[in-house]
């Protein structure tokens, strides 16, 4: 599953000291889809934050501007917890 996979990842980052940060890929369709799982795994499994830049940067700044909404609310909502 991916949530396990990415708390594997988080383990090997020191146990947590170190914040895991996931990439977020290249550009290509249903980015924001793909941005929203990928925070929601990331946050369920411990992780830290996203790089987003490709998928946001060769957008026109409308959709860019939706993506980064998208992954903000992600980490403000507090339904979204550790699995």
């Amino acid at each position: 599953h991916p949530i396990e996979l990415t708390r594997y990842q988080v383990v090997n980052c020191y146990m947590g000291r170190i914040g895991l940060i996931n990439s977020g890929g290249p550009s290509g369709k249903n980015d924001l889809q793909q941005m929203v799982k990928t925070a929601v795994i990331n946050k369920r499994a411990g992780g830290m934050g996203i790089i987003s830049g490709r998928k946001t940067f060769q957008k026109s700044m409308e959709e860019g501007i939706k993506v980064f909404h998208a992954i903000q609310d992600v980490y403000l909502c507090p339904e979204i917890t550790v699995a």
